[in-house]
């Protein structure tokens, strides 16, 4: 880290699609002590994109533009296709540089352990970015949790479900292997970082992968069944197939039930172009009637339980925890050993699909 307390870190950019012009750009830009200096795409369409957004911001064709300059910068983010963030991330660290990889970090648990394994040596941040640990739901679950509501949980239900019939095309949506394509990998990394945050390691896995749309070639409608090593069994869902979205949320404790439906509106804003910290405009906040409801042996969906209002949603705070690691020392908000253990589980949910089996996972990883 190169930075003073006087002058922003300077941030570049790896890639400027989906991830890297709707997440990464505008949260970077909005938080206090981070600058956006570099966008490296070799797209013009994209450049004038980040030119129209980002005025200042400087632009390079490839990555390897970066490392030459080097000291010119603090901390890389790497928003490129899966299958490039290996080797962008130990470019980026072994030129010295802090790394955000998006998620996921790696296409298995060993290379993200490698990646960590090289960070720690050159003493280096390095985080994956998870965003979804600070959506709305999750921050108003963890919330209650923490105050014993439910009483001990039994099952965590969580959904991310879509009605997307027809494909989309591209990368994320390929069969090829090393792409590291379909819902497993997108949306699976957001519900098992969830689940595993919330309530520890896993001791087995089991697994549904399908592949339904016409001329598909990656999963997407999958179910995982995780058991924790705590007792507490997480039942989750990803799918672009559902033509009646189930609840976001649904856990079940010894004490009471949770439900919750609809999604954190923080990507609907950052995709129709709003942006956190626009004076005298909240962020992240939803209308009192999506609140979830908590309660024993009532139905949420006519009127049961008791509404809880929804704390709102904090994208920005990922990277303002970047900023504190930085500057401070402090711990980054989201590990590579942290994004491991993801990992590990989704290589097992894989395997638990491809061959119907149960797999059981060894607690003793590092």
């Amino acid at each position: 880290m190169t930075g003073t307390a006087d002058r922003p870190l300077r941030v570049a950019l790896v890639g400027y699609g989906l991830a890297g012009s709707v997440f990464h750009a505008p949260l970077i830009a909005a938080t206090e002590g981070l600058v956006l200096d570099t966008v490296v795409t070799s797209s013009e369409e994209r450049r004038g994109q980040a030119r129209g957004a980002f005025p200042s911001v400087r632009f390079a064709a490839s990555p390897g533009e970066l490392w030459e300059r080097a000291d010119a910068l603090d901390l890389v983010v790497v928003a490129s296709p899966n299958k490039t963030h290996v080797p962008i991330a130990t470019a980026a660290l072994e030129s010295g540089l802090a790394v955000v990889v998006d998620k996921p970090v790696a296409g298995t648990a060993a290379e993200a352990r490698g990646l960590a394994g090289l960070a720690e040596e050159r003493g280096l941040l390095l985080s994956v970015f998870q965003n979804r640990r600070w959506d709305n739901d999750f921050l108003t679950l963890r919330g209650l949790l923490d105050a014993g509501e439910l009483g001990e949980v039994l099952r965590f239900e969580s959904r991310f479900e879509r009605w997307r019939p027809r494909l989309k095309g591209g990368w994320r949506e390929s069969g090829a292997p090393e792409e590291f394509g379909g819902l497993l990998y997108d949306l699976g990394s957001h519900v098992v970082d969830q689940a595993l945050t919330l309530f520890g390691p896993v001791t087995s896995v089991y697994a549904e992968a399908d592949v339904r749309r016409a001329g598909a070639e990656a999963d997407d409608d999958t179910f995982f069944a995780l058991t924790h090593a705590n007792g507490v069994r997480s039942h989750l869902h990803v799918s672009a197939i559902t033509a009646q979205l189930g609840p976001r949320l649904r856990v079940l404790g010894s004490a009471g039930g949770y439900v919750k439906y609809g999604l954190d509106p923080q990507e609907a804003d950052l995709r129709d172009g709003r942006r956190p910290g626009t004076a005298g405009e909240p962020w992240g906040v939803e209308p009192e009637s999506l609140w979830g409801r908590l309660g024993a042996g009532e139905s949420p969906l006519t009127g049961g339980g008791t509404p809880v209002p929804t704390l709102p949603g904090d994208y920005p705070a990922y990277y303002a925890a970047i900023a504190a690691a930085l500057r401070d020392g402090t711990a980054p908000p989201v590990t590579a050993r942290q994004a491991a253990a993801a990992l590990d589980v989704l290589e097992a949910a894989r395997r638990s699909a491809r061959e119907g089996v149960t797999v059981e996972l060894d607690l003793r990883r590092p």
